[in-house]
């Protein structure tokens, strides 16, 4: 047997690379840090006491369930739904239902959000008035008939609903529906075609294959966006004061600022809730991505695999 061991190369005796800009950049951001929690509390003009009082406030509280969270669920729920409707219509093969959805995301991408809850909250309800539901032309067709009935099953005061919170949720779950949509395509776009072509190979028709095998496995591509696009919406729902909704979050606490002229205290109460509900959120966002990203190369866990019993060494 030949002797490697004098080819082998010596000791290397490596020295680490300096960095001197990170110890630079370190000692830049801790003077940062230091400046601003020396803000925090040696400014009076912050009354951290004043904001936690602000927080604690029945209006900040029930607009904080009724405006921010409820509305983000409702929204979202509208959105998700609606999203991936319309981005199987963008994936069809009918020309019609794929111009009819490219039409849809078109409009709602292309308008503020500001901009459509104000047009809800005060161009529907001068526009329409009043809704009837119920047979069309049934006023005159009662009138043939000689009755005194219009089949009219429901009419609704466009008026007050424009101004409700439930006109806001649909508002923004439209508007959502649209960015959703390009969410949903995307991952859907990201599963092999080789997998429904499997499901229709065993006998599954297009709703079940999407149902089934790729809306699954586009999970994994879909949800991280719909998570930032959820905490993304508990920031939007500050845009309900548009309708106008005076049970929201932001609405509440600037009334309690301006009614006491504790502007700053204020905004760091809705600020503080603001930061709590998208932290908890985040978290859920962290457990959703780990369990749809199983499989995948994310959040596998590392097997060691035992030499099998009575295996010879090297």
């Amino acid at each position: 047997m030949t002797d490697t061991t004098s080819d082998r190369p010596g000791v290397i005796d490596a020295r680490p690379v300096r960095h001197p800009g990170r110890w630079v950049a370190l000692a830049v951001i801790l003077v940062l840090v230091g400046m601003m929690i020396s803000s925090f509390l040696t400014n009076p003009r912050w009354n951290f006491a004043k904001a936690l009082e602000i927080m604690q406030q029945t209006p900040v509280l029930e607009g904080l369930l009724k405006g921010t969270i409820v509305g983000t669920v409702g929204s979202m729920i509208i959105g998700v739904v609606g999203g991936i409707v319309i981005a199987v219509l963008r994936l069809s093969d009918n020309p019609i239902l794929r111009g009819v959805s490219f039409v849809y995301t078109w409009f709602f991408r292309g308008i503020p959000r500001l901009v459509l809850l104000a047009m809800i909250g005060s161009g529907i309800g001068f526009l329409y008035g009043r809704i009837d539901f119920g047979v069309p032309f049934g006023q005159q067709l009662a009138s043939l008939m000689g009755l005194s009935s219009d089949f009219t099953f429901f009419t609704l005061n466009v008026n007050q609903f424009s101004s409700s919170l439930l006109a806001g949720i649909i508002g923004l779950g439209l508007s959502e529906a649209a960015y959703m949509a390009e969410i949903a395509r995307a991952g859907i776009l990201s599963v092999d075609r080789g997998q429904a072509e499997a499901a229709a190979a065993l006998g599954m028709n297009r709703g079940q294959s999407m149902r089934r095998v790729v809306l699954p496995q586009a999970m994994r591509v879909i949800v991280p966006p719909t998570g930032n696009e959820t905490i993304a919406m508990v920031k939007d729902t500050s845009l309900l004061s548009a309708i106008p909704v005076i049970t929201e979050l932001y609405y509440q606490t600037s009334a309690i600022g301006n009614r006491t002229l504790l502007i700053m205290p204020a905004f760091v109460a809705v600020t503080a809730w603001y930061l709590i509900v998208g932290s908890v959120l985040l978290v859920g966002q962290y457990f959703l991505e780990k369990r749809f990203g199983r499989g995948f190369g994310t959040g596998a866990p590392n097997r060691r695999f035992a030499r099998p019993a009575g295996a010879g060494g090297a």
